[in-house]
């Protein structure tokens, strides 16, 4: 009888086990049909701490597919630039359409993507910007996730001036957030 009890017992936590594998797989990242929200900032100054700037950025988009998502990005900057009895601040903002793919499905999510927008304020010449950005979504819990991003803006101030802008007038802009699906 107690051969018979163990092989029951046996049999039962044998039956349990895909259970209990099952229950532990988490899905990381968003579905189609998901918004996120993210929140990034950046920040430099010189080695004296004389001049700075720091900025902030937000964006919130929707998922269009499990892999896409499509948005709305707005940034605000603020530079306190202090040099040869001169000191100055400037506040510009930009704000801008994006489109971005993920590759792969786990907790890392490469992206590639595009955008589309303006830039504005005291230290920029109000104008129209493309870009091309890369970065990188790192699931910390299944809707959270660190963000990285490097965007590469191409400014002009209408259609003609965009091809050779993309080689003469380009900037770069990087940012790190933390980002949640929901």
């Amino acid at each position: 009888m107690s051969r018979v009890k163990t092989a029951a017992i046996t049999f039962c936590l044998l039956g349990a086990l895909p259970l209990a594998v099952s229950a532990q797989s988490v899905e990381f990242g968003p579905r189609e049909g998901d918004r996120e929200f993210s929140l990034s900032g950046t920040g430099s100054n010189d080695r004296n701490f004389n001049s700075g700037n720091f900025g902030v950025t937000a964006d919130l988009g929707w998922y269009l597919q499990n892999n896409m998502v499509a948005g709305v990005r707005q940034s605000l900057n603020y530079a306190d630039i202090e040099g040869e009895g001169v000191t100055d601040d400037f506040w510009n903002g930009s704000t801008r359409g994006y489109l971005n793919y993920q590759f792969l499905n786990d907790r890392a999510r490469p992206f590639v993507g595009a955008s589309l927008g303006s830039i504005y304020g005291d230290g920029v010449k109000d104008s129209a910007f493309a870009g091309l950005e890369t970065g990188l979504k790192y699931y910390v819990q299944p809707k959270t996730y660190f963000l990285a991003r490097a965007e590469y803006q191409f400014l002009f101030s209408d259609t003609s001036d965009a091809t050779d802008a993309f080689q003469e007038d380009g900037i770069w802009a990087y940012t790190l957030g933390l980002g949640y699906n929901f």
